[in-house]
């Protein structure tokens, strides 16, 4: 089968109102805003564009509305190589957004407004676009939308990777089980594992190995600024981060991370080299503010050169 796309990535295309502060302010507080951005975002299109930056031939399969903020959205990904005819357009109803406030340490809080991101519908996926894919990754999006687009994918013989995101995660593993036996390979953070086995937040290495038993071939749990916890065929251990000198915004670094561990894997890296790899998308994308700076293939291989 010819496989037009490295990257198919599925969910969420929402606009990121960027705000950097001097600090968080307490309640009835005020605080100078020392800069102000907007830009396309959400995780599906946050990893594809990461993607494309690291040499894939990448897609997006997302909801948008008929408004000024849907077009910000198609002109970035138009910008950045990314190829949009999975895109479906709400004549109805409006663009997500989400309001990034960043403090001087690069910490943030997040006001998300949704909008059509989550009225992706199973019968709006484009079959054609997932079938042509190499590997799928399915990002933050309802869940009978996400097991459409892992039978579909499956049906290709695509690898599939899934992010469920904070809220998807609080439904549980009774409820994501089918999904998490659909996938191959399962991306969490601490709280989101967490939230899906009931385990402690520390307990992630128990929770990663009940996910490994429904079925994935690797389970990660991203762990901030230590790196991640891999556990699954041949590996089982934590792979440190790869250290920056300044934090500027982790917005994003999620999914930045998921398009270097896709596209080490695609470069037949081995699984520890393709983490390692990960990471250094992921450490070098926080260095800049916006939730899609990834790197390109080069920075990171001289990141990761400079550093050893």
């Amino acid at each position: 089968m010819d496989r037009r796309y490295d990257l198919v990535t599925v969910g969420h295309a929402l606009v990121d109102i960027r705000i950097v502060v001097d600090r968080f302010p307490a309640p009835d507080e005020e605080a100078v805003v020392l800069s102000q951005t907007w830009g396309a975002g959400g995780s599906a299109v946050n990893t594809a564009i990461d993607g494309s930056r690291l040499g894939l031939r990448t897609a997006v399969i997302a909801k948008i509305g008929f408004d000024s903020f849907g077009r910000i959205i198609v002109d970035e990904l138009l910008r950045e190589g990314v190829d949009i005819s999975g895109l479906r357009v709400s004549s109805t109803g409006r663009t997500g957004f989400t309001i990034v406030v960043i403090d001087r340490d690069g910490n943030i809080v997040m006001y998300g407004f949704k909008g059509v991101a989550e009225e992706l519908e199973p019968n709006e996926v484009d079959n054609e676009i997932i079938s042509t894919a190499r590997y799928v990754h399915i990002a933050s999006l309802r869940l009978d939308t996400s097991l459409k687009v892992a039978e579909i994918a499956r049906k290709a013989s695509a690898k599939i990777s899934w992010d469920p995101g904070r809220v998807l995660a609080k439904k549980g593993l009774k409820e994501l089980e089918k999904m998490i036996k659909s996938v191959d390979i399962v991306l969490v953070n601490k709280v989101e594992a967490s939230a899906i086995t009931g385990l402690d937040i520390d307990k992630y290495r128990e929770s990663a190995k009940i996910l490994k038993d429904l079925g994935p071939e690797l389970v990660v749990v991203k762990l901030g600024s230590r790196g991640v916890y891999a556990f699954g065929d041949g590996v089982d251990e934590e792979v440190p981060a790869v250290k920056v000198d300044r934090v500027v915004d982790t917005t994003g670094a999620g999914d930045a991370f998921a398009a270097g561990l896709i596209a080490g894997i695609l470069r037949g890296y081995s699984l520890r080299k393709a983490l390692l790899y990960a990471n250094a998308v992921a450490a070098l994308k926080i260095t800049k503010l916006g939730s899609h700076e990834a790197p390109t293939h080069k920075e990171v291989v001289e990141y990761i050169w400079e550093a050893i």
